[in-house]
């Protein structure tokens, strides 16, 4: 479902730019200074209402995060949530992943979330899959060595076509679970598109990778 239009969706997010960063592009290499700490910073691609994000924040006060999501009426459903949540250790930016090398520098990110992704179905579009491999490259070059990519997903597709995406690009399989409810995680934090679709007795797929 497409979000509504909220044209008031520009003042709101420069009304809050203690949370939503208006220039992301100049905190290249310095987003430590965002949280005037020097924390591990954990990024979020497509982080929808803010829920996963907040509640990692919440649940890990040493890890800073970030969330990424490029659509303005989404992102203002996040920033009322990590206004509810206040906590200091999450910031946001409106912005889409292809950019990601022009607002990170190499090395800067510690973890990097995908959460139930738009799987793109159609192979015309494979390309906008967030695991294609030019993604993958980004990504590669933002974290650390040895940082984590962590996929979550209830599209058996996306998740099947994620695996073999890891593995052609090198990409070492940290964990990969084909039921994450089963294993009864304590540290899972779940997303909004996560509670609605396990309430209707889906599997949740998740795969951590890490990059060589």
């Amino acid at each position: 479902m497409r979000a509504r239009h909220k044209p008031w969706a520009d003042d709101y997010l420069k009304e809050n730019a203690d949370i939503v960063d208006q220039t992301p592009t100049d905190r290249k290499g310095n987003w430590s200074s965002a949280f005037s700490n020097s924390q591990p910073i954990h990024l979020e691609i497509g982080t929808g209402k803010g829920q996963f994000v907040c509640g990692m924040a919440k649940q890990f006060p040493e890890t800073n995060f970030i969330g990424m999501e490029v659509v303005k009426s989404i992102i203002v459903s996040a920033v009322e949530k990590v206004n509810e949540t206040d906590c200091e250790n999450i910031r946001l930016i409106n912005e889409n992943a292809e950019d990601l090398l022009e607002i990170f520098k190499p090395g800067e990110i510690d973890t990097i979330y995908l959460n139930f992704s738009d799987p793109w179905p159609k192979n015309r579009h494979e390309k906008r899959r967030l695991t294609y491999r030019t993604f993958l490259e980004s990504y590669k070059t933002i974290l650390k060595e040895n940082g984590k990519l962590v996929l979550k997903t209830d599209n058996q597709g996306l998740f099947e076509y994620s695996l073999v995406s890891f593995s052609q690009f090198g990409c070492r399989l940290e964990e990969v679970s084909l039921d994450l409810h089963a294993m009864e995680d304590p540290t899972n934090i779940m997303t909004e598109y996560e509670e609605k679709f396990s309430a209707k007795g889906q599997p949740i797929y998740r795969a951590v990778v890490t990059f060589t």
